[in-house]
């Protein structure tokens, strides 16, 4: 059995990272991050449900920008944020 193809694969964008020194609103604001996360879909960088502020899961709902890739180095896996389920 084939796994059925997430629909949200079609905001998946080249993207370059906007702030690759960190989450964009925590380097801001100050805050600490735990993980990072990059937005497939306009290269936002945002930390992860584990951090304080969990601005990627913020990004994703308050733009529409679906799926994340870890901007951790060595991990390579992406997430969706509507389906919550790896892509």
């Amino acid at each position: 059995m084939t796994a059925a193809v997430d629909p949200h694969l079609r905001f998946v964008r080249p993207v370059v990272p906007r702030t690759p020194n960190g989450c964009e609103e925590c380097l801001v604001l100050g805050s600490p991050w735990v993980h990072l996360r990059l937005c497939l879909t306009c290269g936002h960088i945002g930390c992860c449900d584990s951090s304080p502020l969990r601005h990627a899961r913020a990004h994703a709902h308050d733009v529409g920008h679906p799926i994340v890739q870890s901007f951790q180095p060595g991990e390579d896996w992406r997430w969706c944020y509507v389906d919550e389920q790896y892509v």
